[in-house]
């Protein structure tokens, strides 16, 4: 049984496995968008702060702290999504705000990543996925009804071209055009348009998409 003085000792402790947690998947986002997914595990941890027993303490092996980082970067844009349909004048607002935040996110740079090291129908990940896909499909959905987004564009649609636009040159931290490149997306996105061709690319062609080599460790 606890007892009453364990409480705010547990707590803390509770608390510093959270922040060490956040620590990790942050400085690892870092890290793989830098070095791609085999940067060595010795180097996460170093950048965050903790020994390596803390990292392993949260995620057993490679696989787990991957697949920790592109959960917590999907929320993380299903989050800005949901805010930006929330705060912003009007849809498409929305969705340029949503568009140029992706540069923040990674999720260009994660996409050999998730091909490589994640499970499709792992369910955390198939959940996280599916709530941003939603996320994204309120924001399209609100965008088209007002007659300000071309009709035959679909939340798969956004999320593979931003994935796409944002993805860092080989060897590069980030890629220095993807502001403009998103804004001409954005252009195209507009009510007036040419019919487009084929169909939307879904998450599984996603994947299939991002098999590109990653940099290295020096």
């Amino acid at each position: 049984m606890v007892q009453l003085s364990d409480r705010p000792r547990t707590a803390r402790l509770r608390a510093d496995a959270s922040r060490n947690r956040e620590r990790i998947l942050a400085a690892a986002e870092d890290a793989f968008v830098e070095f791609g997914a085999d940067v060595p595990l010795d180097e996460i941890a170093r950048r965050a702060g903790v020994g390596n027993a803390t990292l392993y303490r949260h995620f057993a092996d490679r696989r787990a702290l991957v697949h920790g980082v592109v959960v917590a970067v999907m929320a993380k844009a299903e989050a800005c999504a949901r805010a930006a349909l929330a705060e912003e004048p009007d849809a498409f607002a929305a969705l340029s705000r949503f568009v140029h935040a992706s540069v923040d996110w990674s999720i260009g740079a994660l996409c050999p990543m998730i091909t490589k090291w994640t499970d499709l129908h792992d369910p955390e990940l198939d959940r996280t996925r599916r709530q941003l896909t939603d996320a994204i499909g309120e924001i399209v959905t609100s965008a088209q009804a007002a007659g300000i987004l071309r009709p035959d564009v679909t939340q798969d649609d956004i999320l593979f071209g931003v994935s796409q636009l944002v993805r860092p040159p080989a060897g590069a931290e980030a890629n220095p055009y993807a502001h403009r490149q998103l804004q001409l997306l954005l252009d195209g996105l507009r009510h007036q348009h040419t019919e487009l061709p084929g169909e939307p690319a879904d998450f599984e062609e996603l994947r299939g998409c991002c098999k590109v080599p990653a940099a290295r460790l020096p």
